[in-house]
């Protein structure tokens, strides 16, 4: 089954290009450009040397060594608090004390979000070859905190140019 939108006239054709606009905006709007930079940092990040890692991204929390291979884990974490909205509450009832009906009295409550990040550098020879991430978090909002760790790296690679997709 297919479904086939057809815009007749000028004023139905603006309408549904007004619509499409809306729509590819509010999408464009859930991006996350430190999510984005982390993920390019995955592979911008290769080649880095230890010492330049260990200059831009700090002492690691944990670091192991295995044959040739040394292992740099950094880890990043933030919890972040706001008030939640009202309750649109509806009461109701007659006689002391309540008189009618209305809205409720509004309680007010706080939402609690937290996001982390472990990334981890495998360094061969002392130059970075693999970064991965992980966490408890995820998706965006994990990449988003990764990117707290890479940030002072990324600030280090040249400036990519932007080469048009085929």
């Amino acid at each position: 089954m297919s479904v086939r939108l057809v815009a007749k006239g000028p004023v139905a054709r603006r309408a549904l290009g007004v619509a499409a606009l809306a729509a590819a905006g509010a999408l464009g709007g859930c991006a996350n450009p430190a999510a984005d930079e982390a993920l390019v940092a995955q592979t911008a990040l290769i080649g880095m040397s230890k010492a330049t890692l260990l200059s831009c991204a700090g002492v690691p929390e944990r670091q192991a060594t295995v044959d040739n291979r040394e292992f740099f884990t950094y880890r990043s974490s933030r919890i972040v608090s706001y008030p939640s909205a009202p309750p649109l509450g509806y009461y109701g009832g007659w006689g002391w004390p309540h008189y009618g009906y209305g809205y409720g009295w509004p309680s007010y409550g706080y939402e609690v979000n937290s996001f982390d990040c472990e990334a981890t550098f495998s360094l061969r020879n002392g130059v970075v070859e693999r970064v991965v991430y992980g966490g408890a978090s995820g998706g965006s909002a994990r990449l988003g905190q990764c990117y707290a760790i890479v940030q002072n790296c990324m600030a280090l690679i040249p400036q990519r140019t932007i080469k048009p997709s085929p």
